[in-house]
């Protein structure tokens, strides 16, 4: 298993006018898709305006075929459409996790 950690930070005030976007446009298009959402977060104390997604993959040609059935999604365009303008930064991460962690 590989675990995909994507941050985005969004323009100064701006991650609760994110998160709706997503909870209305993209989630129910993304979900299924790419089916292992872990979670999702927003940042309190670090770093601030980030919503952070984990989803887990069972390698990266699990991963790159999901994003591909996504991107070529004809409903997903009028999310990012929303939600990209939103944002100042987008960073992408893929970790592996350890033999005695509980997620595997």
């Amino acid at each position: 298993m590989i675990v995909e950690m994507r941050t985005y930070t969004t323009h100064a005030g701006k991650v609760g006018q994110f998160s709706k976007a997503y909870q209305e446009l993209g989630a129910d298009i993304q979900a299924p898709i790419l089916g292992g959402l872990i979670g999702a977060f927003t940042t309190e104390i670090g770093p601030l305006n980030q919503v952070i997604h984990l989803w887990g993959y069972e390698d990266l040609a699990d991963r790159a075929r999901r994003r591909a059935e996504l991107a070529a999604n004809a409903d997903w365009p009028k999310y990012l459409n929303e939600a990209v303008p939103l944002l100042d930064q987008m960073e992408n991460k893929i970790l592996v996790p350890l033999p005695w962690s509980p997620v595997k």
